[in-house]
């Protein structure tokens, strides 16, 4: 082989050798690059693994979580673990459900209009261009939309928007909505709460302490129902009501109309959001002439065979005191309670004198705000003076304004046997006793209970009374102060009274501001035509459902029959009976059966319309004279 030959050779070796080498590294290459690939491959699975994981875990099972970015957010205040309000008898009045609240970082949406068009449509109570302009502000977090329902959150869920997120919270639900609306009062947003029992009670119910009331719902939708009957039929601009215990103080049922949702927090505002029992204060009229009664009786000052001479009226300076169906006569006790006048009550009141005046009425709960367990308290309107004219007016229910609670308070201690109790939204337990404070001897308290049987047996209360039950109160209509001056036609009629009042239990109130009368009252608005037959009502609904049976010859008083002038009643012949309504100590102590039985034959020839009464009264119904004040 020639030099040439083998040089050729050996560059085809050379050559070979080279492809070789340059397959190789082109192999080792591929190989490389096949590997790296794989290796990205299953990291950049493993991360989108990763990332779709947490996003079903964060929009499924995370979706109301607080996030971080939350925390960081100005003062947000969680309601979780906010403690249900329940009735006596355990009835959820106000609860806590679980709810998301809608949020957005401004930073991380990417099209800040197209979310807020999106946001709008799934969510028609939001403003668009409001929306638009939190996701455009420079904060980190801005709340959207608060409390969404469950299908509201599954909506906005499904959008899918960057930037937008859910925070976990509680709604405050109230299931029986205007019930219960004024003596619980409602939350705000962030949970806490603004008014009533919420607002009272706000940091225990944070802590988990479940608030039980005295309220009974049954009784709470009796009294509400009859209360807008009343306001309905009578065109009123609004009504209060109450039940209480008069002898633990517990408030069975506290209603105010007009009310409002609790669970709607716009329709809070206003004259709805007034709590009217509690907060408003009235001039309350003729109710107020049994304190009058009271403390003369309690103090010495009379008994109820005293008599006052009602045959004028009284004037001071420029101010005229009379009576409504004036009888023009002397007036026993009993009679100047049975027809409310005006003038016997004040001639009481200044023997009784202006210092005895006052002192009663404070132990009587009526000079102070009440100590409820509620933030909205009012505050009783005094003479700044306290001259001869107040201590008269007042005597009658003018010149003095008290809450209806005060006035319901003040009853209690009446009847209860001379008690005072302060009344409360909280359930007593039943092994505790309450004592109260003595305010007036257990005879003037049995005095009282005789009286108030009257009114509703003989008097202007007649119509609160109830088959069944015996019901014993007193009337009031007052004008009202329209500007400086009293109004003509704008006047508050009220009735409260006590059940059974042979051993009372419960004392009930109802105030109706502004009544119009009409066709059926003979356009009468007082309180024996508006208030009284509202009491009734409430009485008998309110003691079947409690289990009160009625009885036999109670409530109803007797068919009237013509009663001729009253004869005297030789001395001889064994005196009639005093109704069963008028304590055994009044028949032995204080007021003879004929004296009494004079009394009533009054009363029924002025019920039944005999030439007696005044022209009015003869010309209306029965007992028209009495029934309108």
């Amino acid at each position: 082989m020639s030099a040439e030959e083998k040089q050729k050779t050996k560059n085809k070796k050379g050559e070979r050798l080279i492809a070789r080498q340059i397959e190789g590294s082109r192999k080792q290459a591929i190989e490389t690059g096949r590997n790296r690939l794989l290796v990205t491959g299953a990291v950049l699975t493993m991360a989108f693994v990763a990332i779709g994981v947490r996003l079903v875990d964060l929009t499924v099972f995370k979706a109301g979580e607080e996030p971080r970015l939350a925390k960081a957010g100005p003062a947000l205040l969680s309601a979780a673990g906010r403690a249900d309000i329940v009735d006596r008898n355990g009835v959820i009045l106000a609860t806590s459900l679980p709810t998301a609240s809608l949020y957005a970082d401004p930073g991380a949406v990417l099209n800040a209009e197209d979310a807020a068009d999106r946001l709008a449509k799934v969510l028609p109570v939001l403003n668009r261009d409001e929306v638009l302009a939190k996701l455009n502000s420079k904060g980190r977090f801005v709340w959207i939309y608060r409390n969404l329902t469950p299908e509201q959150q599954y909506q906005v869920n499904r959008l899918g928007l960057p930037g937008i997120g859910f925070q976990r919270g509680e709604r405050r639900v109230y299931p029986h909505g205007r019930l219960v609306a004024h003596a619980l009062g409602l939350t705000d947003v962030d949970g806490r709460g603004i008014a009533g029992i919420e607002q009272y009670f706000d940091q225990s119910l944070r802590s988990g302490n479940r608030i039980g009331l005295s309220l009974d719902l049954r009784i709470q939708a009796v009294l509400r129902d009859e209360l807008a009957a009343a306001v309905g039929e009578f065109r009123a601009i609004g009504a209060a009501g109450l039940v209480l215990d008069v002898h633990s103080g517990e408030i069975m049922a506290m209603v105010s109309l007009p009310d409002f949702d609790p669970n709607d927090p716009g329709t809070a505002n206003g004259e709805p959001a007034f709590n009217r029992v509690t907060k408003g204060v009235y001039e309350m009229g003729s109710t107020f002439k049994l304190f009058t009664a009271a403390m003369a009786l309690d103090s010495g000052t009379v008994t109820l065979k005293s008599g006052y001479d009602a045959s004028q009226p009284i004037k001071i300076s420029r101010f005229t005191i009379r009576d409504f169906h004036a009888k023009n006569r002397w007036l026993s006790v009993p009679e100047i309670i049975v027809y409310s006048s005006n003038i016997g009550a004040a001639k009481m009141a200044i023997d009784v004198g202006t210092k005895t005046q006052k002192a009663y009425l404070g132990r009587l709960g009526l000079l102070q705000s009440a100590a409820l367990e509620l933030p909205e308290i009012g505050s009783p309107l005094t003479p700044a003076r306290w001259r001869d004219i107040n201590t008269m007016t007042i005597a009658y229910g003018h010149g003095i304004a008290v809450s209806p609670i005060q006035l319901a308070s003040g009853i209690s201690a009446l009847v209860n046997g001379g008690r005072f109790v302060k009344p409360t939204l909280l359930a007593r337990p039943a092994s505790d006793q309450v004592q109260g404070k003595r305010v007036l001897s257990e005879e003037t308290s049995e005095q009282m209970r005789g009286l108030m049987r009257l009114v509703v047996s003989t008097g202007t209360g007649r119509k609160a009374a109830a088959e069944g039950y015996a019901v014993g109160g007193k009337t009031g209509t007052a004008d009202k102060l329209v500007g400086r001056a009293y109004g003509k036609n704008a006047t508050i009629s009220s009735f409260v009274g006590a059940f059974p009042i042979d051993d009372p239990r419960f004392v009930v109130l109802v105030l109706v501001d502004e009544p119009k009368g009409n066709k059926r009252t003979f356009n009468y608005a007082t309180g024996g035509w508006v208030a009284a037959p509202a009491v009734s009502r409430v009485v008998q609904r309110m003691a079947t459902l409690i289990g009160m049976a009625p009885k036999r010859n109670h409530g109803i008083p007797p068919a009237k029959e013509k009663v001729r002038e009253a004869r005297m009643i030789p001395a001889a012949q064994k005196p009639p009976s005093i109704p069963a309504s008028i304590p055994e100590e009044t028949k032995v102590q204080t007021v003879s059966a004929m004296a009494e039985t004079r009394l009533l034959k009054r009363v029924r020839a002025v019920l039944d319309g005999s030439p007696k009464t005044s022209g009015a009264a003869a010309s209306g119904p029965p007992e028209q004279a009495l029934a309108t004040y």
